[in-house]
């Protein structure tokens, strides 16, 4: 169905059912509608009298730029930039003021534009009182490095609404002096990337959103000695990009915490106050190498302070901690743990580590592997003694499921698969690709087809 919209799509599934788009409730295909660009479904008005209106109903707006249709030879002397602008405008104000739960805008911000998207957002917040607002103005890495035009997000436009869910994408940020004023109850849940934040920004946002529970940073430039501490924060991920090492430390002190993510952080401490809350603990490294371990040690070791951890996700670089001159207590255990992914590579050093692991948690009851080979070429020497890598015991009484991602069948797996079924667990493989005259051990089963059922 290349080239065909989204309404010509819709209306060839009603042929093929044979029966009429107009048949169904207008709670359905608005609900419908509401998966659509809001281009797509103003185009939906020309098909019948029906549909005329709907499209002024649906609880949601979605301004895509880049799904947005070229401006053409009917328009020859207005930019694609202005045409986006132009629709968006009129369909503001023939958009009656029946509340949205979504506005989403992805847009090119350019020069001279401040004012149409300081209206659109205000527009959306006070008028259709949106409860997500989903701003991004990454575009394309080309453009953006040729251009330095950022958009400057006033959050007072926020102050006379009911947002609860806000996301912004490459912009800077404008606070209020005295931020706690604001009293943003209805916030619940933050996503920035590419934000230009300060220390001090964040802990104004903090105390400005009394009920924020979900907070997540990816990418923001400026965080020096970073501070997150609410009592209501459930959720917190942090991420950034490998280039950030001016970063000094990372301090969280959130006694409610439920559940924390870390992807390519790096800092030159980590702090983890008392976590009792924590349940679920996830920590990724795109690039895994020698370079990194310091990094992913650090956090890592937060651990010791969320002793409650029941889902846990992680690199497995475990079998460095055998000699590491600082491993983890003697006492140490995760007895809370029963899901357990690992990000492996099949090497005897793999074995141990995975080994050196499950040792700390007598209660896992499900494991993945999930092999990404870009992340483990590290060189098998690091003075590990040849008899752990001989002697490689797991402790496993609780463990029910192994899904292993990527299987290939090299020996050192096929190894693995032997081990797990001589405990009994029940073991499903995921193959890189199925071939007939690939040799897999008997009474494993397989999600792959013919002969098997696939995993989600």
């Amino acid at each position: 169905m290349a080239g065909e919209t989204s309404s010509q799509v819709l209306l060839l599934h009603a042929k093929r059912l044979r029966r009429s788009l107009n048949d169904l409730p207008d709670e359905i295909l608005l609900h419908i509608l509401s998966f659509f660009p809001t281009v797509d479904a103003i185009t939906t008005s020309l098909t019948s009298r029906k549909w005329r209106l709907l499209w002024s109903l649906v609880p949601s707006l979605n301004f895509s730029y880049e799904l947005f249709p070229l401006a053409g030879d009917s328009y020859p002397d207005t930019t694609q930039v202005e045409f986006f602008a132009d629709f968006v405008n009129r369909t503001l104000i023939l958009r009656p003021d029946s509340h949205i739960h979504t506005f989403r805008l992805s847009f090119i911000f350019e020069d001279g534009y401040e004012l149409h998207v300081n209206s659109w957002i205000r527009c959306a917040v006070t008028r259709l009182k949106a409860r997500e607002l989903l701003i991004d103005l990454f575009i394309n890495e080309s453009y953006h490095g040729r251009h330095s035009w950022y958009y400057e997000f006033d959050f007072s436009l926020l102050r006379y609404g009911r947002v609860e869910v806000l996301r912004l994408t490459n912009c800077f940020l404008s606070l209020k002096t005295n931020m706690s004023t604001m009293n943003l109850c209805s916030m619940r849940s933050i996503y920035f990337e590419r934000v230009d934040l300060t220390d001090q920004m964040v802990r104004d946002l903090i105390s400005g959103c009394p009920n924020l529970e979900q907070l997540e940073l990816r990418s923001c430039v400026r965080l020096k000695n970073l501070v997150i501490s609410s009592s209501r924060i459930k959720k917190l991920a942090l991420g950034y990009d490998y280039g950030s090492e001016s970063k000094e430390s990372i301090e969280i002190e959130c006694p409610n915490l439920c559940s924390l993510s870390f992807s390519n952080c790096s800092s030159a401490q980590f702090v983890l106050n008392e976590a009792p809350a924590l349940v679920e603990f996830r920590v990724v490294f795109t690039r895994f190498t020698v370079k990194y371990f310091d990094l992913w040690s650090k956090i890592v070791r937060l651990l010791e302070q969320a002793p409650h951890v029941e889902k846990l996700i992680v690199q497995n670089w475990w079998y460095k901690f055998l000699i590491s001159k600082d491993p983890f207590p003697k006492d140490f255990t995760l007895n809370n743990l029963n899901y357990l992914e690992l990000r492996t590579g099949y090497t005897r050093y793999g074995l141990v580590g995975m080994a050196a692991l499950l040792a700390l948690c007598p209660n896992v009851q499900t494991m993945v592997l999930d092999y990404t080979d870009k992340t483990h070429k590290v060189k098998e020497d690091e003075n590990l003694l040849e008899e752990l890598l001989n002697e490689v015991m797991f402790n496993m009484p609780k463990l029910k499921k192994v899904t292993i991602i990527a299987y290939t069948g090299t020996q050192v797996q096929v190894n693995l698969v032997t081990i797990l079924k001589r405990q009994g667990v029940k073991i499903e493989l995921v193959p890189v690709n199925f071939d007939d005259n690939n040799s897999y051990p008997p009474g494993v089963e397989f999600t792959n087809p013919p002969q098997i059922e696939f995993l989600p």
